[in-house]
């Protein structure tokens, strides 16, 4: 008979299992640990997790299957969270809006509001060094300055464009000037959000 590997090696299997995929956005849950593992019960896979929470390397949020995080540092420090990837938006010509969830996106936030991340499609953004296939890093605000980069719901259609405020109209101009800048009716548009960030893999992240 193989000896048992110490239940501290198998803890620390997991919880760098776990850290990994909540780094890659993808939060796993009680079961897939058990399958990652091979235990036999779940409430194996469970008081290693908790085990983890009580020690502190985890954070455990009730209510939710995949109630498992990194725990949050000093008051005010940024602590890592898997954002909701929801489609594509069109830096371009217009398309229409998607908001099917595709993944998860870790990003680094002091919790100063709702995030939310995009594909980019189009290239009427490269000025700005947004690039199609780039995920845009999304703050949930119905509001923007002039200046900002934004995402943008026409209608029923979404952009990422800058937001100019002007006396008598609010336009969204592209940074590529084969594209033209798109004047919509007042009462049309809705802001969605502020483009904070923008994330590009040089690699295709495995699924």
């Amino acid at each position: 008979m193989s000896p048992r590997t110490p239940k501290g090696q198998t803890r620390e299997r997991i919880y760098r299992f776990v850290r990994g995929r909540l780094l890659e956005g993808l939060p796993p849950t009680v079961r897939e640990v058990r399958d990652a593992f091979n235990f036999h019960a779940v409430e194996t896979a469970r008081e290693h997790l908790e085990q983890l929470v009580r020690e502190g390397r985890l954070a455990k949020k009730k209510g939710k299957a995949r109630g498992y995080g990194l725990p949050t540092g000093f008051k005010g420090d940024p602590v890592t969270i898997a954002i909701p990837l929801l489609g594509r938006v069109q830096a371009g010509e217009l398309t229409t809006a998607v908001e099917d969830i595709e993944g998860y996106v870790p990003v680094q936030s002091r919790g100063t509001g709702d995030l939310f991340a995009l594909t980019v499609r189009g290239e009427s953004m490269t000025g700005a060094g947004i690039m199609p296939g780039d995920i845009a890093i999304v703050r949930h605000q119905p509001i923007a300055n002039t200046g900002d980069i934004v995402v943008a719901l026409v209608g029923d259609e979404a952009t990422v464009k800058r937001l100019r405020i002007k006396k008598n109209a609010i336009e969204l101009h592209p940074e590529n000037p084969d594209f033209e800048p798109i004047v919509p009716d007042t009462n049309e548009l809705v802001i969605l959000g502020k483009v904070i960030e923008i994330r590009r893999y040089i690699e295709i992240p495995k699924v």
